[in-house]
């Protein structure tokens, strides 16, 4: 199990948001991607535990080891090169990253080029650079280094999720069934999931085992970017860079308290 965040006391009360009236435990899964969008954190936020899907075949070209950030001539995907001779069908929780390309060293410039001059650089690149400065060795495992940098940025939001991964559960099945053995392993009352998997998901059998499902209501929001009209649904690295902890807070839904006690109303901002 992904050990439970303690996050600084220091910022004040969290208020996690009630999903349709949900009571009991709310869990959420996904697959752990590199450095994910703002409905990523959205579904972390507004669940009791999140299960990072890691023993399912790892899905080549997907958004496991690559994502988009803002440069002055648009969106850009940043990839990082992964091992894929003799392992076709490798599970994502079994996929290595290619420490011998040199990505981890590029990224870091790509976004010190690009966020350099955005308000909340100095505090993010310090929180990022670690992970990627430890990528030293010729090969590691990639699902690793994107729960460690999800984990980071959770613990800097101040969000008290529970985190699992799905290897460490005695778990099986396909699409609905896995999700939902999932959920009875960890005792789920409530399932939320995505509006991707609207198209997928059978949720008469949740509802069947006393599970209520429930779809994330996140709609991306406009901030404040560099470089001119805004672009969304770019990785969660461009809100943090822009918005800082109090607005990628706020475009959560998560009430937040100012330093000198006041409460920073979501609905005023």
């Amino acid at each position: 199990m992904v050990n439970e965040l303690a996050p600084d006391e220091s910022r004040g009360p969290i208020a996690i948001c009630d999903m349709n009236g949900a009571v009991g435990t709310t869990v959420a899964i996904h697959q752990p991607n590199y450095i994910p969008w703002l409905g990523y954190f959205f579904k972390i936020a507004h669940a009791n535990k999140f299960v990072f899907l890691d023993m399912v075949v790892y899905p080549g070209g997907s958004l496991v080891n690559r994502n988009s950030i803002k440069t002055a001539h648009g969106p850009a995907w940043l990839t990082i090169p992964v091992l894929k001779s003799g392992r076709s069908g490798q599970l994502i929780g079994e996929v290595e990253t290619d420490n011998t390309k040199g990505w981890a060293h590029r990224h870091l410039a790509t976004l010190r080029s690009n966020y350099g001059r955005a308000p909340h650089f100095k505090e993010i690149f310090a929180l990022l650079e670690p992970h990627y400065r430890a990528a030293t060795r010729d090969r590691s495992s990639l699902a690793a280094f994107n729960i460690g940098v999800i984990c980071s940025i959770v613990t800097y939001l101040d969000i008290r999720t529970q985190f699992i991964r799905a290897s460490e559960l005695n778990v099986s099945g396909q699409k609905t069934d896995l999700l939902l053995d999932i959920c009875r392993a960890i005792e789920a009352s409530t399932y939320l999931a995505g509006t991707g998997a609207k198209s997928y998901q059978e949720d008469v059998k949740f509802e069947e085992n006393g599970i209520t499902p429930v779809y994330s209501p996140f709609s991306q929001q406009s901030y404040p970017q560099l470089f001119g009209d805004f672009l969304g649904n770019l990785s969660v690295v461009d809100v943090l860079m822009n918005c800082g902890y109090l607005g990628t807070r706020r475009l959560l839904g998560i009430e937040s308290e100012l330093p000198d006690g006041a409460i920073f109303d979501n609905a005023k901002a």
